[in-house]
């Protein structure tokens, strides 16, 4: 008896957390913005549970493959499309259904005016970084008509699209060609012309490499790499140890007065130490601005964001 009374006061805590975390959600959930983490771990008390919406369809994350009963009845009671997904770089399975109406087909979720296509059935990752909102609103602030920006390990182009709703003249650049093609959807589907901007497929270092031969020069560039990769020829990228010639590479196609975005999520690193690797690797000053993640993610500030300005 006393273990049931145990559990139904675990799972009115838990409840309650959730409803807290929602509700603090309100003000950056509206007409112009429909995907936001709702809750985030150790941020909201909710240690290994992490939820986010998609335009009212929900996903779940936890480094567990078993959802709590308290929270499993929670998610039912709330009545809407629920996935859930193991957290593991490693794991390739797209997210697997829960409760509520199944989500089959692709569709598109609304940022800051911003239309992106979605979809759970795309593998581990669903079409867009939400932690990255706030930098993709900062650039559209700084790009104008006549800008041209370059967007590398672009994923399927959110940083393009930003860019090119703002006016900028946008290179999309990614090993993959199905997400460079789920760039193109997502230019259509802002009534953005792909036609009008560029794609190229392949190696971020070899084509930085090639820009530099040919003299091309861009106002804005993105750098948001993984934390490890390999490429085709077995060449090993790591951010600790690599970001700094990524970024002198960078630094070779930036026009005059153009400024570097460089992102990483590597959990090992200060925001300091990359800054210091980042500067060290430079052949001019920058002035420099760390900027926050969003309002949303409450819990672990892993990503590390510098803005840099010539």
């Amino acid at each position: 008896m006393n273990t049931v009374r145990e559990n139904s006061r675990y799972g009115d805590s838990m409840r309650e957390l959730l409803e807290s975390a929602l509700a603090r959600r309100t003000a950056i959930l509206g007409a112009d913005t429909d995907a936001v983490r709702l809750v985030d771990g150790e941020g909201d008390s909710l240690p290994n549970i992490c939820l986010e919406t998609f335009a009212g369809r929900w996903l779940l994350s936890s480094s567990s493959d078993r959802v709590p009963p308290a929270l499993g009845e929670w998610l039912r009671d709330r009545n809407v499309a629920v996935y859930a997904k193991r957290l593991d770089m490693h794991a390739k399975e797209s997210p697997a259904w829960i409760c509520g109406a199944r989500c089959d087909e692709p569709f598109l979720i609304c940022e800051n005016g911003l239309k992106f296509e979605i979809s759970f059935q795309s593998g581990y990752s669903q079409g867009i970084f939400l932690d990255q909102r706030d930098n993709r609103s900062e650039l559209r602030r700084m790009v104008g008509s006549g800008k041209k920006v370059l967007n590398t390990f672009a994923y399927t182009g959110a940083f393009s699209v930003a860019a090119a709703a703002a006016g900028a003249e946008t290179t999309t650049l990614d090993l993959s060609q199905p997400y460079l093609d789920w760039a193109k959807r997502n230019f259509l589907h802002n009534d953005l012309d792909p036609q009008a901007h560029h794609y190229c497929k392949g190696d971020t270092f070899h084509w930085l490499s090639r820009f530099a031969k040919q003299g091309r020069k861009f106002d804005g560039i993105v750098l948001d790499p993984p934390t490890f990769s390999r490429d085709k020829d077995g060449r090993v990228f790591r951010v600790e140890e690599n970001f700094g010639e990524l970024v002198a590479l960078a630094e070779k196609v930036l026009a005059p007065d153009g400024w570097i975005l460089c992102c990483t999520n590597f959990r090992q690193m200060t925001p300091r130490e990359f800054e210091k690797q980042l500067l060290s690797s430079l052949s001019r000053n920058y002035a420099v601005k760390h900027a926050p993640m969003p309002a949303d993610f409450t819990g672990e500030k892993y990503l590390k964001s510098v803005w840099l300005r010539s």
